[in-house]
């Protein structure tokens, strides 16, 4: 029977610039456009300010447009 840590779920993460720091640790985290599941170990696109991880590149540029340019219109 295995009493540690527990890799399977969702990690909880602490996202800063250039680089995260795992908080709680998991094999994913959620990607905060779209849902996905995203493994930590593939993980490269964040924000700091927002402390949201993306799936893609498109992603993080969607949600930079969404929280940046919604004044601008």
């Amino acid at each position: 029977m295995n009493s540690g840590p527990n890799f399977s779920g969702e990690a909880k993460i602490h996202y800063a610039t250039p680089d995260y720091m795992i908080m709680e640790p998991g094999a994913y985290v959620l990607c905060a456009v779209t849902g996905e599941r995203i493994p930590v170990d593939q993980l490269k696109y964040w924000s700091e300010d927002l402390q949201e991880a993306y799936c893609t590149g498109e992603a993080s540029w969607s949600r930079w447009k969404e929280t940046n340019l919604k004044d601008s219109a």
